[in-house]
């Protein structure tokens, strides 16, 4: 039986328990959320003792030098010890702003004491109070803003949600959080500019690929960029005017907004599943991003591999719920 201590917790994993699962279990204060290894919340680092691989896979090279893993897919086979996230994994920000874009998502704009750098679609985990994080893709461009440039992120509204609820009903310009990151590989790759892209998402997954497609239209992507963002009903879209003027100031740019019901207004509606394989029936060639939900995720990954997209051409992020 391994023996895992933070701080002055020690607790004596029970079979098939991970490290996170026995520190909260004997009171640990530890920031998770997704609980599956995806979201990077959880990260602490090791002062001693062995740190299985599988606790390290998603990790920047730099904190797997320094330790850093993920106790919560962390089954040691040993005695471990382990201590909280330093400044060299996580700065300092400050919220700049706060916009409503539609009823249930809000845009936050943060200014980091260091300036981050990151790539279009990639994620920060944001830290309150030491013991609650959360992931959101960054919706903005590298140096966005002026000499400290502003991160951008989408944040849905989320019921009983903390660190959503605390953004939409108490957080003001100056409030001060923590963020790690940048993580994640669904980013635009420079190069082969030949390539058609398709970009996928629903809800807050078009928070990455707004950054995404604006990304390789600065970088002068010569190919189409077509994006298809879906909702349940018209009122769950959003930045639809900011789309379209992108649509209207690149002629290799197109926007589609689709929902379930309730369409009309320039909405496709029906079955996201069904556009995609009317509009785009074969993708061989071409490069997919799709993010939102883990399930539609999932399905859309497979439909756009069986449409000819090589796996190694298809870039996803999910949104995994707080566990």
């Amino acid at each position: 039986m391994s023996v895992v201590h933070f701080g002055a917790i020690r607790s004596d994993l029970q079979p098939g328990e991970s490290a996170l699962d026995g520190l909260l279990r004997n009171g640990a204060s530890l920031a998770y959320a997704c609980k599956a290894g995806t979201c990077g919340s959880c990260m602490v680092r090791a002062v001693s003792g062995p740190v299985p691989a599988r606790a390290q896979v998603g990790l920047k090279d730099s904190w797997k030098a320094r330790g850093y893993f993920l106790p919560c897919v962390c089954h040691p086979e040993g005695d471990l010890v382990a201590e909280a996230a330093g400044s060299d994994a996580r700065v300092g920000a400050a919220i700049r702003s706060l916009k409503l874009l539609s009823a249930d998502v809000l845009r936050v704009r943060l200014v980091c004491d260091t300036p981050l750098d990151f790539h279009a679609g990639q994620y920060l985990t944001v830290v309150r109070e030491r013991s609650l994080a959360r992931s959101y893709s960054i919706a903005s461009l590298p140096g966005d803003v002026g000499e400290n440039p502003e991160v951008e992120l989408h944040i849905r509204r989320v019921a009983n949600g903390r660190m959503s609820g605390w953004l939409f009903g108490n957080a003001g310009p100056g409030d001060r959080v923590e963020v790690q990151g940048p993580s994640g590989e669904c980013f635009y790759v420079a190069g082969r500019q030949h390539m058609p892209m398709l970009l996928v998402g629903t809800g807050t997954g078009l928070a990455p690929l707004y950054a995404i497609a604006r990304d390789a239209l600065r970088s002068g992507h010569r190919a189409p960029v077509h994006l298809v963002h879906g909702a349940t009903r018209p009122a769950g879209l959003y930045l639809r005017d900011e789309l379209l003027a992108t649509a209207r100031s690149h002629a290799n740019f197109q926007y589609t907004a689709s929902v379930l019901e309730g369409g009309g207004d320039g909405c496709v509606t029906g079955p996201l599943e069904g556009l995609l394989a009317t509009r785009f029936p074969n993708l061989e060639g071409w490069r997919g991003y799709v993010c939102g939900d883990p399930g539609l995720v999932k399905s859309l990954r497979m439909k756009l591999f069986l449409a000819g997209i090589g796996m190694p051409d298809l870039y996803s992020d999910s949104f995994l719920p707080s566990a």
